[in-house]
């Protein structure tokens, strides 16, 4: 497919919501996400629907347990023919290693990327939970754990973006979510940027929800991203 940056968030309750909407998409024009919600409600069938009908698919499941289950859960995934996973780097580096290890043995390997830290926390959160510090500094140890695992690269927020495009290289890749354009509401998320800012920041894929999937037109929604984009990359920075 076209090569897209953009990936729509399908956080829908059931596969006809989501299905619906994809029809309203040109999967040429952006890649979709399938989150826990819809995985859990719809099921394998989703995912095996919208790989039909053309679209690169971000299964966002977060796979958090010990290596060898993650790593068979991983594979599970990749028999749907998802484009792209991800698991929680704070899983440590042998479990990264262990679901890399075994999708490297196929055929046909999906991306392999870790969660460092959700969008929806911040400093105060991360001290509630007993983890006292900065978000900053904690995503930079876990996506650096990612890279030592030799992931394909991370989740996170626009806003340390930049940072671990220094840190990690520019073969990582670095996927946000969290991306808001100007006109829409924060919703969730704590940690948000503009698209244009989060791709000036170091991001190769913004995934994007409700500016898109709750729009009126979806479709004239993502153009109008689309044309965000094309002005932020022709603006000298």
């Amino acid at each position: 497919m076209t090569e897209t940056r953009i990936i729509v968030a399908l956080d829908y309750a059931s596969a006809d919501a989501a299905l619906t909407l994809a029809d309203r998409l040109d999967p040429h024009r952006c890649r979709v996400k399938v989150g826990k919600e819809l995985f859990t409600r719809a099921g394998p069938a989703v995912v095996e629907q919208l790989v039909k009908r053309g679209f690169d698919v971000f299964l966002d499941l977060k796979y958090h347990d010990i290596p060898n289950t993650v790593a068979a859960a991983c594979a599970a995934a990749a028999d749907l023919g998802v484009w792209m996973l991800n698991v929680h780097a704070s899983g440590g580096v042998a479990m990264m290693q262990a679901a890399r290890e075994r999708l490297a043995s196929l055929p046909r390997r999906p991306l392999l990327i870790a969660v460092t830290l959700l969008t929806s926390l911040d400093d105060d959160d991360l001290t509630a939970i007993g983890c006292p510090g900065h978000a900053r500094e904690r995503v930079a140890l876990l996506a650096e754990l990612s890279a030592e695992a030799d992931l394909d690269g991370v989740v996170c927020s626009a806003r340390e973006a930049s940072d671990l495009r220094a840190r990690l290289g520019p073969e990582r890749l670095l996927v946000t979510p969290g991306v808001r354009p100007a006109d829409s509401a924060n919703g969730d998320q704590k940690r948000i940027m503009t698209p244009s800012r989060a791709i000036a920041a170091g991001a190769d894929h913004l995934v994007i929800g409700r500016p898109i999937t709750a729009a009126a037109d979806p479709q004239a929604a993502l153009s109008a991203i689309e044309a965000e984009l094309a002005v932020g990359s022709a603006t000298p920075r």
